[in-house]
């Protein structure tokens, strides 16, 4: 554990601040807070440790046919996670580069309603006890993301966004997402 002060705490500060700044950049706020839907948040708890960020996930059920909100949190990095067993089996941290340049991946592109999505599928294995995981649906594709986003770096694996613009295509994509879900068709 590091205390204010010490020379990782300047590191970590850094790190922290540059996300938050490249965050601010595309966050849209209330825009489409307007669309009547089911709605939901999902925390992305991001973390600053040996020099690198890392998002905090926990295995567990993801509903479908919901409109999410990503929010992106910092959390302290000395947090230990002390879920309910009930609602949360794992809590691991993945890198997150890794979900710009996995080890493991593949991807498919679904087409509905003559609309093409993509869907990531990462494999992780947890260096500290060797447990695979996998990161798939809407954990993933705000996962890739978030990695853009603040990372600022191209993905080894094709994405739907647009690099040049990730506000108007992720917006886009959002939008498309949104239509097909709620077409009747």
């Amino acid at each position: 554990m590091s205390r204010p002060g010490s020379p990782q705490e300047p590191v970590r500060d850094s790190l922290i601040d540059a996300a938050k700044d490249r965050l601010r950049k595309h966050d849209v706020g209330s825009k489409y807070s307007h669309l009547s839907y089911n709605k939901y948040s999902i925390l992305l708890p991001l973390l600053a440790k040996g020099g690198k960020l890392h998002l905090l996930l926990t295995l567990r059920s993801e509903k479908k046919y919901t409109l999410v909100t990503p929010v992106v949190g910092f959390i302290d990095h000395n947090f230990e996670a002390q879920p309910n067993p009930d609602e949360v089996k794992h809590v691991f941290l993945v890198p997150l580069d890794y979900f710009l340049h996995p080890r493991v991946y593949h991807q498919k592109c679904l087409t509905f309603s003559g609309h093409s999505f993509i869907t990531h599928f990462f494999e992780y294995m947890n260096p500290e006890d060797g447990v695979i995981y996998q990161i798939k649906g809407m954990t993933a594709k705000f996962a890739v993301l978030v990695a853009l986003i603040i990372l600022e770096k191209k993905p080894t694996f094709e994405v739907e966004y647009n690099l040049n613009d990730l506000t108007l295509s992720s917006e886009e994509l959002f939008l498309k997402f949104l239509r097909y879900n709620t077409s009747k068709l």
